[in-house]
């Protein structure tokens, strides 16, 4: 099969190979590579792939290690030749909707989007409409195809409930750009939460795995053998008869990382009912205050800042958004009481 591109690139400061053709891509495993197992290597290298993908195309057979098949745990050596099958780019399924959108920035390359509560980020199972990418497709003529016929233009994700700044590719090399500075921790991603109790210190770090709960597939857990590394630095910035206000700022991005690491310190986000804040308002003294945080519907979590480079031109791009209306009047409460 004819080449029709090939590329060298560094990542981690190891230098491997990714030779691409229109249906396959090859990496041959670098001396620093050797040892380590096939289904963390390939979305290192090949960022447009997730882990779990990767490892549901090894059980197709869809990626080979030396021409045969292998499974996801196989230990890598030095010259092993890796060969991905890519799949054409799909047809974009989502249907577009006029859903208005807080637009912070866009270009042919990016849109950064202030996205409210309470709005999905993608569609899926329950939520197949009304979401941000049913937006953006009524917006936008052309979005990136790498995230898939559900989730075009898509490089991270916000949770239903949080709200905050969030960017779409509008192009494939836009969306490869964007996904290896999040894979290598290049993007800064600040919080701010309301979370219960009074914390230990003025500021610190969590580090962890995160990985699917034992025994309820709705949550993540830090209390897992087969998660994957995850890191938040924390502040404190005003505390409360109850409860403090935080910013979180990512080192990685993983799952419901900010929520799952508060509630590791015992500090869960106020309102959010999956990991702890049920049981923790009930500690609540004040009448006052318990009566305020019960009228709470969702997580009090919201991405006020971002910083990524841009995909073309490479300079710095920085967008912070203020709170939105129940969180920065939750607050005006808190501070008047406590005043």
């Amino acid at each position: 099969m004819p080449l029709t591109h090939v590329g060298m690139c560094l990542v981690n400061a190891n230098l491997f190979y990714l030779i691409y053709t229109m249906k396959q891509a090859y990496i041959t495993v670098s001396p620093s590579d050797a040892g380590r197992r096939v289904d963390a290597l390939v979305p290192d290298k090949y960022p447009d792939f997730s882990r779990s993908q990767v490892q549901k195309a090894i059980r197709l057979g869809q990626v080979r290690v030396n021409g045969g098949s292998a499974k996801p745990s196989l230990l890598l050596a030095e010259g092993d030749r890796i060969e991905i099958d890519i799949p054409e780019p799909a047809r974009l399924e989502a249907i577009a909707q006029d859903i208005p959108l807080d637009i912070l920035y866009e270009d042919e390359w990016v849109a950064v989007i202030n996205k409210p509560a309470g709005m999905v980020v993608h569609p899926a199972c329950g939520n197949y409409t009304g979401t941000l990418v049913n937006a953006l497709l009524h917006h936008c003529t052309n979005l990136s195809g790498i995230g898939g016929v559900i989730r075009p233009g898509i490089v991270h994700r916000l949770d239903k409930g949080t709200s905050g700044v969030l960017v779409a590719a509008k192009n494939d090399k836009a969306h490869r750009s964007l996904s290896i500075q999040f894979r290598e921790h290049t993007v800064t991603r600040k919080y701010k939460a309301l979370v219960f109790g009074a914390l230990p210190s003025d500021s610190g770090t969590v580090q962890s795995l995160i990985g699917r709960h034992v025994s309820d597939r709705k949550k993540m857990s830090t209390q897992t053998k087969h998660g994957r590394d995850a890191t938040t630095h924390w502040r404190v910035l005003e505390t409360f008869q109850g409860v403090s206000l935080v910013e979180a700022e990512l080192e990685t991005g993983r799952t419901h990382q900010v929520r799952v690491h508060l509630s590791s310190m015992n500090h869960p986000v106020v309102g959010d009912v999956l990991y702890g804040a049920d049981k923790k308002i009930k500690q609540i003294a004040s009448k006052r205050i318990l009566d305020l945080l019960r009228a709470v519907k969702r997580p009090l979590l919201h991405a006020y800042h971002l910083t990524f480079c841009h995909p073309d031109t490479g300079a710095p791009l920085t967008f912070e958004v203020p709170l939105p209306p129940d969180f920065a009047d939750m607050l005006s409460q808190l501070r008047l009481w406590h005043a």
